[in-house]
């Protein structure tokens, strides 16, 4: 078996992590909150890691925009979901936190699901309450499957994991169609079920985010969507709460469509980058995001001495 230290001669995305899930468990445990900031490939995955975070969220969301060009209406498949996060999970070190949405079927699909994304490396796997297709948590129109169903997909999950470690965080979007006390009530029923982390989306002021944590006897997350019905809340008053997770799952997708709207009307005027020089990585420093050193490290290790004297 290849120890530690030689998985550590090879790139982020040649290794095969280790260790994660126990990671993440224990931070959601110890009382203090992790921030998890969204990502929808590899480059915000590596952003994410780069800056300091403990945890990383697999925006649906943000894939679907960045793989479809389509807004969070249910369109993405297991399938391309998956590959995404196989790709994000290979490109980083840190515990990644996947959005499941609905477990994509019944119960098969959920154990499908489950089965597939912790082999993929997620630490943590979010279901939710909705029927398909889906809708986002900060959007009109969602539909709710039976709390008995969503107790149906929990239990599911739960059995599915192989690794106890890997939390299952149930989400309700009650909230909005029926009130907070309906996804409060809901949330205890998942919590009955086996759910590690509660998810009760979109409160709709802080006196909400507080009743939630209060009432419930799991760790809590939070979400924080800018522009969405919830809040934008600093994470120290989260923690304060008594939230254990609070993710912002799209902060950097609208960053980035905000600072590349800028440059590119500045390169479609002026003809040229210039201006933008020193407000993006160069060549060196984009292919050192991605340790291009340990790349051809790696690589010359292995090379025959006429295919490394050919180049």
């Amino acid at each position: 078996m290849m120890d530690q230290a030689h998985q550590d001669l090879y790139p982020l995305g040649l290794r095969i992590a280790s260790g994660r899930n126990k990671v993440l468990r224990q931070s959601v445990e110890s009382g203090k909150i992790v921030v998890a900031p969204g990502a929808f490939d590899c480059l915000t995955a590596r952003l994410v890691e780069k800056a300091g975070f403990p945890a990383l969220y697999v925006t649906g969301s943000g894939v679907s925009i960045s793989a479809l060009g389509a807004p969070d209406v249910g369109l993405m498949s297991f399938g391309e979901i998956l590959d995404r996060v196989k790709r994000i999970a290979d490109s980083t070190a840190i515990p990644v936190i996947a959005d499941a949405d609905t477990g994509y079927g019944g119960p098969l699909n959920v154990i499908r699901t489950v089965r597939e994304l912790e082999r993929a490396g997620v630490s943590a796997i979010q279901i939710e309450d909705q029927t398909w297709p889906k809708k986002c948590g900060h959007e009109a129109g969602r539909q709710l499957a039976t709390a008995d169903e969503m107790v149906g997909r929990i239990k599911a999950a739960v059995d599915a994991r192989v690794d106890e470690d890997v939390l299952i965080i149930a989400r309700t979007d009650a909230r909005s169609e029926y009130g907070l006390a309906a996804a409060i009530d809901r949330a205890e029923q998942y919590a009955e079920a086996g759910a590690d982390v509660l998810f009760v989306e979109s409160p709709e002021n802080e006196e909400e985010l507080k009743q939630v944590s209060a009432a419930l006897r799991r760790p809590v997350l939070a979400n924080m969507v800018e522009g969405g019905r919830t809040p934008i809340t600093p994470a120290s008053i989260l923690e304060e709460f008594g939230y254990r997770i609070a993710i912002y799952p799209n902060a950097l997708t609208r960053t980035i469509a905000h600072a590349g709207a800028k440059m590119l009307e500045t390169l479609r005027q002026d003809g040229t980058t210039l201006a933008f020089k020193d407000k993006m990585l160069d060549h060196k420093e984009l292919w050192s995001l991605f340790d291009y050193a340990s790349w051809t490290g790696t690589e010359s290790r292995f090379a025959t001495p006429a295919a490394t004297s050919n180049r």
